[in-house]
């Protein structure tokens, strides 16, 4: 039945679905790897048998979580030009990712 425990949580704006025991990748978070972070904005909870929906949160609920390692994502190039002006921009952009294990997750009160 523990393989049906999951949440959803909000990351950095971002909804994500966790299992116990998952590696994400999530937009960056502050923490040296081996630090332990608490999320405590569960959107929703789900154990096996009940589900429990948050308005806007579930109440006491949260979510603990090991950073593993700091990360760069793929890199976007744009280019863009005017035609005739001898306008030429080149850009690249790499975000930085933040990879993290799921601990367990702790249901509140209901």
């Amino acid at each position: 039945m523990e393989a049906s425990r999951y949440a959803i949580i909000e990351a950095q704006g971002l909804q994500f679905r966790v299992h116990p025991d998952e590696e994400h990748v999530l937009p960056h978070l502050e923490g040296e790897p081996g630090t332990e972070i608490t999320f405590d904005r569960v959107l929703l909870l789900a154990d096996g048998k009940d589900v429990t929906i948050g308005k806007p949160t579930v109440a006491g609920a949260s979510v603990r979580a090991r950073v593993v390692g700091h990360a760069k994502g793929p890199k976007v190039e744009v280019s863009t030009f005017k035609r005739r002006k001898k306008i030429r921009r080149h850009i690249g952009y790499r975000s930085q990712l933040t990879r993290v294990k799921i601990l367990d997750i702790r249901a509140g009160t209901r």
